[in-house]
């Protein structure tokens, strides 16, 4: 990778990262099923408009638009409003990727290899540290909703590149126009009509000015640029190159929700990530790629 490609690579960790703090600030005030109808919604009025469709089929349209938008922020943002703190939330998700692993190897019948499985295997000890950790402090209820979150970004994942979209911010795009009724209608039957006017009718004053200051952030930044620049570069690069960036992200989290909360992970649950993303890191990256670092002190690089 060119060093100005690694800038924009690690521009979209820290975008990524800084998306927790401002997730938990868009939650302050708005309820969480709400936030997910908001957040697509929003992004959903100008696709429509001005991108065009994805050449899929409608059903993995809807399948990726299901898993990624209902399932995915769905329980996440649920689980942070019941508890579950940025920096840990941050963490947890990286669950999504020996999850992916998982699902593509059963539904697609794709190989797990022996890297993979040793790596999801630590991930997965990593994990499970952290559940014990919580279920002693009675806080195990959000990071179960936590993990359920990872779940349906691994499924979304896999009805991704099953659905291989020619191009792969148009699906990014268009799978907002998913979410907003169905997420909606679950906003209304269980957050119900008040708190939703409330939080609507008061959220140009200038208490709720924090919470929709995140809430654009994570529409604009965390979406619109993050996944801009990711889905560029890899289509520049193979995905072991580019992936292990992504392991940055739980760190930003962390360190941002520190800056923004006070929030500190406990001991115990700062080892269990440092497990789950060097397992995850290590199932990501190439054999080719370690060979290079072995060999030569440095990345493989690609003309």
């Amino acid at each position: 990778m060119t060093p100005t490609d690694r800038l924009r690579a690690a521009l979209v960790a820290i975008v990524w990262g800084v998306n927790f703090p401002a997730t938990a600030l868009a939650l302050e005030h708005f309820p969480p099923f709400l936030t997910v109808a908001l957040r697509f919604g929003i992004l959903a009025i100008p696709t429509v408009l001005f991108v065009p469709r994805p050449a899929i089929p409608v059903r993995w349209l809807l399948a990726v638009g299901t898993c990624l938008g209902i399932l995915q922020f769905g329980f996440l943002y649920l689980a942070m409003d019941a508890g579950l703190d940025s920096g840990l939330a941050s963490i947890v998700v990286q669950a999504s990727a020996p999850f992916t692993v998982l699902i593509a190897g059963v539904l697609l019948r794709e190989r797990i290899t022996r890297r993979q499985a040793i790596g999801i295997g630590v991930a997965v000890v990593g994990l499970a540290s952290i559940a014990v950790h919580r279920a002693q402090v009675a806080e195990f209820l959000p990071l179960a909703l936590g993990l359920c979150g990872a779940l349906g970004w691994a499924l979304g994942n896999v009805a991704s590149r099953r659905a291989a979209a020619p191009n792969a911010l148009h699906l990014t795009l268009w799978m907002s126009v998913v979410p907003p009724l169905p997420m909606l209608a679950l906003s209304l039957l269980f957050e119900g009509p008040g708190r939703i006017g409330r939080s609507l009718s008061t959220a140009l004053t200038l208490d709720a000015l924090p919470a929709v200051l995140g809430l654009l952030y994570v529409i604009l930044f965390a979406t619109v640029l993050g996944y801009g620049l990711w889905n560029g570069l890899l289509a520049k690069y193979p995905s072991s190159q580019v992936a292990p960036f992504s392991m940055l992200v739980p760190v930003i989290g962390v360190l941002a929700s520190w800056l923004a909360f006070g929030q500190v992970p406990d001991l115990a649950e700062l080892i269990g990530g440092a497990f789950v993303v060097g397992g995850v890191l290590f199932a990501s990256l190439s054999r080719a790629r370690r060979k290079s670092i072995r060999g030569n002190g440095k990345p493989a690089t690609t003309v």
